[in-house]
């Protein structure tokens, strides 16, 4: 009696680690298979931007195309989401990304303090931001430094779990969608491998309970330099809130251009030559977003305003097509590729408001906060004289604070 309970207690073990083993299988081929869907979207959504961008070639991206095709009201709507939410909340969560891939070597058994992790992202904030003000020489170099260790640590990441799962298997118009199928299929690639690697070494759970996924999987595989993936991680992520700083001036100069940003944004440090003024302002109202005490309410402002905001992108295409059919369009896509790309831009846009209801009705209430400042600022056109008068005063005192000027090399006029 007792040998035939042995027996089947193991043929019970045996039987829940191969349950296991399956289970582990189809999670990991679910994420891969979400990879390839995403990179799919992506390659569909990049063609539909190219068409778009070839066709308007003005300067603010999703700005220049929804004010092109809705008008000024919807494309001022658009730049306050994205000036007023998407950089700035994407700041503090990558530099928030930043400090917690620093500081998680140090307390491998717990998280890291909150207020340090803080502390620590508000520094990398404050240290890019005077690099962008001072030489954007330096930004670039910063730039194109810390993308290279992104990669490097991808590759890294890559080439241990191909070396587990090998064990495992053993026992402009002509150069534009050549970028984008070559770009698009690398990235996707890329984080393919990534995530296939990732779940060949570690379980779901393991991957959903860590704070830092990358260290665990460097815990893991590589014993005592398991150092190496959280330090590239954290210069990844310190290039990418230097790239937010540094790509902002470019939507605050669109902006101020048609007249719906104050000018001073536009204006530039008469001895650096560098957006000081549009640099400290994204830096500011990214500081107040590390205020937030949840990470994951910043990440569902950003991923709803997103795609709220890019399917309006998108959705130019097939207007234009309606109403203005005769627009040169150096590069068509079939219509197929935009309807496809907006479902699932409705789809992003619906589930969180599902998931997390509270969240995206401050997202909603974030972004119909534009609309006074558009009737103030901008539709209201005959301003009391003290109003424009009090701009001025407080354009022309900031000017002097931060010695910038604007084209026309005179104080701003607003």
């Amino acid at each position: 009696m007792e040998s035939e309970t042995v027996t089947k207690r193991k043929t019970s073990n045996e039987t829940n680690k191969k349950t296991d083993s399956l289970d582990d299988e189809e999670e990991i081929g679910l994420k891969a298979k979400m990879t390839l869907i995403n990179g799919v979207t992506v390659i569909v959504g990049a063609y539909c931007y190219a068409e778009l961008g070839t066709m308007i070639k003005k300067s603010g991206a999703d700005y220049a195309y929804i004010m092109e095709t809705f008008g000024p009201f919807l494309a001022f709507i658009r730049l306050w989401i994205e000036c007023m939410i998407v950089r700035p909340c994407s700041q503090a969560i990558v530099a928030l990304t930043f400090s917690v891939y620093v500081l998680k070597p140090f307390f491998p058994d717990c998280q890291p303090p909150d207020d340090a992790a803080r502390i620590l992202a508000f520094c990398c904030i404050c240290t890019l931001t005077f690099v962008n003000c001072w030489d954007v020489k330096w930004a670039t170099a910063v730039q194109d430094i810390f993308t290279y260790a992104k990669l490097l640590a991808l590759f890294v990441i890559i080439a241990a779990g191909l070396y587990f799962l090998l064990n495992e298997l053993q026992d402009p118009v002509k150069n534009l969608p050549r970028a984008i199928a070559i770009s698009c299929t690398l990235v996707t690639v890329v984080y393919f491998f990534t995530n296939v690697a990732f779940y060949t070494i570690l379980s779901p759970e393991e991957v959903l309970g860590s704070e830092a996924v990358a260290v665990t999987f460097a815990d893991r595989c590589f014993g005592l330099f398991a150092w190496t993936i959280p330090v590239f991680v954290a210069l990844s992520t310190f290039g990418a809130v230097n790239g937010i700083l540094l790509t902002s001036s470019r939507l605050f100069y669109a902006g101020a251009c048609e007249g719906q940003m104050p000018e001073i944004l536009t204006m530039i440090q008469i001895h650096r030559l560098t957006p000081t003024p549009a640099v400290l302002i994204m830096a500011l109202l990214s500081m107040l977003y590390l205020m937030s005490s949840n990470i994951f309410a910043l990440i569902n402002y950003v991923g709803f305003a997103t795609w709220l905001s890019i399917g309006a992108a998108v959705l130019c295409l097939p207007w234009l097509r309606w109403k203005q059919p005769d627009l040169q369009r150096p590069i068509k896509v079939n219509l197929l590729f935009p309807i496809f790309y907006l479902l699932a831009t409705l789809f992003v846009v619906i589930v969180p408001m599902i998931a997390s209801p509270v969240e995206t009705g401050y997202g909603c209430l974030m972004i119909l906060s534009s609309i006074p400042v558009y009737a103030v600022c901008v539709a209201w056109k005959n301003k009391p004289k003290w109003f424009n008068k009090s701009l001025s005063v407080m354009t022309t005192i900031l000017q002097k604070l931060l010695m910038v000027l604007g084209k026309s090399n005179k104080p701003a006029q607003v």
